[in-house]
């Protein structure tokens, strides 16, 4: 090949090029500096005149001063080197210019490398093995908040006071309108529907029998928490999330700050600790709307209602909300961090955070909600 010069502007600057054997040899030369060397220029004349050779070299002896121009003009000679099936060797260049340069991706050129397509049983592999490694990230998340929550059981937790108390008023006292308009309605409901069936039998005085025992017993507990995984465990995902984006997660840890007692441990206190007061406040209003509908609209007397509401309510019942909204807020809790945690770091992706920790809270609840059910009808209880 004749030696071609190709200058990237000013005299003196740019590359000089020459065939040694097989291989191709550029020169560079100058400063290549931006707005001094216009890089893209002669680099489809370089690489047609190379077609004929095996591969690309560097001689850099008389380069001068350098910046992003000359990685620029590299990168796009390494893309058309790829596309003329050339080697590209690097070996010539300085060593901070290959680092850096080793940082631009790399094109794939189309064509030119076929996509294989992988199997059924290789997408069912790489699911499976997801779902194992989301399996072992929540086991040990719980067992890292079980030993948080222990430590502060002890005296020695490393929680902020002013971040618990701010997640408490969060999750109870700013929860609390939502919580009793969903309740009462309910209420009301369950006394419509039960009046439907016992009027049939002459029965309208056990719509109290029924509504106390079906809120206290499901209802509350199971309302309450699908009200709060929309509600505040959809926002926890978000925050986290976008602390995720905007880098926030990646100083705290820079920092030596543990995630478990800054972020996630005053959220899963502060919804477990809540849970239950919501629910005994969701079955008194869900009560008091049945009543309201029961005396108002079906012709009940208060008396006999309250009379027949206290003698179907046993603290067996109200133990067993309890715990079931106890276990409720642990699930919507931890799940919404975790969620969180693993959220990407784009705007679109707190948003899908925050619709996939709404989506996972419901349906672990009512999927917990069910292994209740089946474990009290085991138990006869």
């Amino acid at each position: 090949m004749a030696e071609a010069v190709r200058n990237g502007g000013a005299s003196g600057l740019g590359w000089i090029s020459h065939a040694h054997g097989a291989i191709a040899v550029i020169s560079l030369q100058g400063d290549w500096l931006v707005g001094r060397t216009a890089v893209d220029r002669g680099i489809s004349c370089l690489l047609h005149e190379c077609a004929g050779l095996r591969g690309i070299c560097f001689d850099t002896d008389a380069l001068g001063h350098w910046d992003s121009s000359l990685l620029v003009f590299l990168s796009q000679l390494r893309q058309g080197s790829a596309h003329h099936k050339l080697d590209f060797d690097d070996t010539g260049l300085p060593s901070s210019t290959r680092r850096l340069l080793d940082l631009l991706p790399v094109q794939e050129v189309p064509g030119a490398i076929a996509i294989r397509k992988r199997s059924v049983a290789q997408d069912v592999g790489v699911k499976v093995i997801g779902v194992c490694a989301e399996i072992l990230a929540v086991t040990t998340l719980v067992g890292e908040i079980t030993l948080a929550a222990g430590a502060v059981v002890r005296g020695q937790a490393c929680i902020r006071r002013i971040d618990l108390l701010t997640c408490v008023q969060e999750a109870g006292l700013e929860a609390l309108p939502i919580v009793t308009i969903v309740n009462v309605l309910v209420g009301g409901i369950l006394a419509f529907v039960g009046a439907i069936e016992l009027r049939r039998f002459g029965a309208n005085v056990y719509i109290a029998n029924l509504v106390a025992i079906a809120v206290l017993r499901e209802m509350a507990a199971l309302m309450t928490a699908i009200v709060m995984s929309g509600r505040t465990g959809g926002a926890y995902a978000a925050q986290i999330a976008t602390m995720q984006g905007s880098e926030e997660i990646d100083a705290l840890r820079s920092f030596g700050i543990p995630l478990i007692d800054y972020l996630i441990l005053p959220r899963v206190l502060a919804l477990v600790s809540m849970m239950p007061v919501l629910y005994l406040y969701g079955s008194a209003v869900g009560i008091l709307g049945g009543f309201a509908v029961a005396v108002a609209m079906l012709n009940i007397s208060a008396t006999i209602f309250m009379h027949q509401a206290a003698g179907a309510v046993t603290a067996a019942e109200v133990f067993f909300g309890l715990a079931k909204s106890i276990t409720f807020g642990a699930l919507i809790a931890i799940a919404s961090c975790r969620v969180g945690l693993r959220a990407g770091r784009s705007a679109a992706d707190v948003g899908r955070a925050a619709t996939t920790a709404v989506v996972v809270g419901i349906v672990g609840v009512i999927a917990l909600d069910a292994i209740f059910a089946v474990c009290a009808s085991r138990l006869d209880f």
